[in-house]
């Protein structure tokens, strides 16, 4: 029992486990190969860098409170109405803020069993109830997010492709999804890796959001773009949903130096395009080096592969994880997704993905 007088937390706060970002660092300054969080090879595009090296000459300046230019500039790459985008501090602030818009102690928030670990924290962090849904093949299976809605669900995360699994729906089974959903669960489709894809069956879901009214799209400039470290995301959504993240969100939430960047970034398509091809071709060979050595290399369509390893001691993901570590190669451990088995390997520089296929080339003996 708490003193009399004490703080004490909300419900739910004290349930939640920090989320742990990849490693980055070794013991003893050990120089990494780091493919832990999905960053993007080739790093970014020379023009944003340029663009945020010009812009923090006026660091004393706050920021477009609006994004207005770079909201303009999502809209033209990818034929959108500006009015309908939410710019934030990484895509992780807009699925935040849409919690606690539509979710509050005793609601109900879905993710596949699989899903990204921040969707159950977000949810805690309202005082809603994460409940995990199973997953079929490692992938996210629509009549079970559907069995799993109650009269309390009131969101629905969905990342497509999935983080860890690098798996997805095709469009159509997304369609079956929204079709399936109650109008008052909103449907989140967080589409972070979608720049990756080259499906013709896939869809990052605009249309589902122009369709009706409970459904948002995120998306993210951490990945392809390779601009984690300056924290931008944006949201596609209905119109009610931009009057209540732009209600929620702080007023200078994104920096002049970062919407510079992303402006300057969204207009390099030919960068893009070269790291989207890259992954396409390095994702292959590094799958095809990894299946060839007896190991389990799931099916991804994003720019990392989850990969499965024996069961037996000496040779299972936590002993290949340690032997990676001993070539200053630092893969994730997946175990806090429930995936104990399988290392998730991002896919880096040529000379990157070839020291890890010796390595565990060596490590499988």
């Amino acid at each position: 029992m708490s003193p009399k007088g004490a703080l004490t937390p909300r419900p739910g706060i004290l349930d939640i486990e920090p989320y742990v970002g990849g490693e980055s660092r070794l013991s003893g300054g050990t120089r990494v190969i780091k493919l832990s969080s999905n960053e993007g090879a080739l790093g970014p595009s020379p023009s944003a860098v340029a663009a945020y090296r010009e812009a923090a000459a006026e660091m004393q300046r706050y920021p477009d409170g609006g994004c207005t230019g770079l909201r303009a500039a999502i809209g033209e790459r990818f034929g959108l109405d500006p009015e309908r985008i939410v710019c934030g501090a990484g895509s992780d602030e807009l699925l935040t803020l849409l919690a606690r818009a539509y979710c509050g102690p005793g609601d109900e928030v879905i993710h596949t069993a699989h899903g990204f670990l921040m969707y159950p924290i977000i949810a805690r962090s309202v005082g809603a109830v994460p409940v995990a849904v199973p997953e079929t093949a490692l992938t996210a299976d629509v009549d079970a997010l559907l069995g799993g809605v109650t009269g309390k669900t009131r969101i629905v995360y969905l990342a497509n492709p999935n983080n860890p699994t690098g798996s997805y729906l095709a469009a159509e089974e997304m369609r079956r999804l929204r079709a399936g959903l109650p109008g008052g669960v909103l449907l989140v489709i967080d589409a972070a890796y979608s720049e990756y894809v080259t499906r013709d069956d896939y869809s990052p879901g605009i249309e589902l959001v122009d369709d009706g009214d409970n459904v948002v799209m995120t998306r993210t400039f951490s990945k392809i773009f390779a601009m984690g470290s300056l924290r931008l995301g944006w949201a596609y959504a209905p119109p009610a949903t931009v009057d209540m993240l732009d209600r929620l969100r702080m007023p200078f939430n994104v920096t002049g130096p970062t919407q510079a960047a992303g402006v300057a970034a969204l207009g390099d398509s030919a960068f893009v395009d070269e790291a989207r091809a890259h992954n396409e071709k390095w994702r292959a060979l590094l799958a095809d080096a990894l299946g060839g050595i007896g190991l389990e290399v799931h099916p991804s369509i994003a720019n990392f592969l989850l990969v499965g390893f024996p069961a037996e001691a000496g040779r299972d993901a936590a002993a290949a994880d340690a032997y990676l570590k001993t070539h200053g190669i630092i893969a994730r451990r997946v175990d806090n997704y429930g995936l104990p088995a399988c290392l998730r390997i991002t896919i880096g520089l040529e000379h990157e993905m070839k020291a890890t296929a010796g390595a565990l080339k060596e490590f499988m003996g």
